[in-house]
């Protein structure tokens, strides 16, 4: 979602996402059902969050662009493609200064998307504070498309999988791993973690069938 100034209403914030999301779908020529069976996600959950009733957390928006898709940067600013997919020329670039960093907070993480500049990037590289404690705050496991790597930045994490024990990494380690295994990351440092999330195969480029 579209970052918000202080002075903006949360509430305005949702309608303005919802109205994105729907002139997107709307854009591709893509019904509600269709961008539901794309995302992997019901098709109240995208009516939800068109009229907006619904705040998607991080992974819902991946699972989003992918119905719709488009990258995590089309998606949060909104911009609707048109036509097919440009072609990608060689020798695109984009740099984020750390004091034009913004946060989108999901609750249990306060993502800031890196690289907003780029459309359909094969990657989407997020610096990610861990706000959580305890797996317990998640509703469930994380799953969405694509394979993820986090490189943990300062203070400590633990990553809990639906196939593996859990996995303590603190700065300066790293984990990488299929994104569709149900994940979820907390902080188990004095300070909330920081790290460097990467996710590939979930945005732009859809995964294949």
């Amino acid at each position: 979602m579209s970052p918000k100034s202080e002075d903006e209403n949360p509430t305005d914030s949702l309608a303005a996402f919802g109205e994105k999301v729907r002139a997107l779908r709307r854009g591709k020529g893509l019904t509600l059902q269709q961008v539901a069976e794309r995302a992997g996600m019901a098709g109240s959950t995208i009516s939800k969050i068109e009229n907006s009733n619904l705040s998607p957390t991080f992974d819902g928006l991946l699972k989003l662009a992918r119905g719709l898709d488009v990258d995590l940067s089309t998606l949060l600013d909104g911009e609707k493609p048109i036509g097919k997919r440009p072609v990608q020329v060689m020798g695109r670039l984009d740099v984020t200064r750390a004091a034009d960093r913004v946060g989108y907070d999901a609750s249990t993480y306060i993502y800031e998307p890196l690289a907003m500049g780029l459309k359909q990037k094969l990657i989407d590289a997020t610096v990610v504070v861990v706000k959580a404690r305890t797996v317990a705050e998640f509703e469930q496991l994380v799953t969405h498309p694509g394979e993820e790597l986090v490189f943990v930045l300062t203070g400590a994490v633990e990553l809990h999988s639906d196939l593996y024990a859990p996995i303590r990494l603190e700065a300066g380690d790293s984990a990488y791993y299929d994104a569709g295994m149900g994940h979820a990351l907390i902080s188990v440092s004095e300070e909330d973690a920081t790290l460097l999330n990467i996710v590939t195969g979930g945005g732009g480029l859809p995964l294949e069938d």
